[in-house]
């Protein structure tokens, strides 16, 4: 049996919100079982049943700055076959999503945005996200997977199950819950992420010393550290 502390390193993919209420209801509308909660100062999370597979929350937290470009962080949403594809994104349509164009071309997924402009797919059915649960895999773009890799197996305990010039992938290593997927991308990153992963279970210097750096965001006297990874992509460590 995997260890629970290596299991829930990964522990919360967080978003910037104008209304993290009205923004969880739509992500809990789509991840269908997970649930809201409200927690202090206005943050509002969708957590998954234990069912799901997931260990981590999708958090939502009041940032008052609006989006400006692409997101470097998005979700992918798994399906079981063409017509649940359709129902899902009928689903996103009907709660507030949008279809959007970020040069993806002709692809058998569907890219949406949701209602604050974030971008996520529907994916095709693909049997490689059979365990997965309702969320198949959190995306990062950068622009060396294959580099990046490393470090983020070592600050989520995941594994990395492949690594290639376009795309490297990593797994918890009991298999269920969604993959971490770094994507290669030659775009140039604007302003802070609007959508980072928080990690606990790992020191700071660890990271620092695999080429983390220490960044102000604003974020003040917190009992969080505050970094992020040598390709850029902020991050916290709880």
């Amino acid at each position: 049996m995997v260890p629970a502390t290596v299991r829930d390193m990964l522990v919360n993919v967080v978003v910037d919100a104008a209304s993290p209420a009205h923004l969880a209801e739509f992500w809990s509308e789509m991840l269908s079982g997970w649930f809201v909660r409200e927690e202090p100062e206005g943050e509002v999370d969708v957590v998954a049943p234990s069912a799901d597979g997931a260990t981590l929350d999708l958090v939502f937290v009041p940032v008052a700055s609006p989006k400006r470009g692409k997101n470097r962080v998005h979700l992918d949403l798994a399906s079981n076959g063409p017509e649940h594809q359709a129902e899902l994104v009928d689903r996103a349509l009907t709660a507030g999503a949008t279809h959007v164009d970020i040069g993806q071309g002709d692809v058998p997924w569907v890219v949406l945005a949701d209602p604050e402009g974030n971008e996520f797919c529907v994916l095709e059915h693909r049997a490689v996200y059979a365990g997965s649960g309702r969320l198949a895999s959190i995306v990062m773009d950068t622009p060396d997977p294959a580099a990046l890799a490393p470090f983020w197996a070592t600050a989520t305990g995941w594994e990395v199950v492949r690594a290639e010039p376009r795309f490297a992938s990593l797994r918890a290593p009991d298999g269920r819950g969604p993959w971490l997927e770094l994507l290669r991308t030659n775009d140039p990153k604007v302003g802070k992420n609007r959508v980072h992963l928080d990690v606990r279970g790992v020191e700071v210097e660890r990271l620092v010393g695999l080429g983390a750096g220490r960044v102000d965001v604003g974020q003040g006297d917190v009992p969080w550290a505050v970094l992020e990874d040598p390709q850029g992509n902020e991050f916290c460590i709880l």
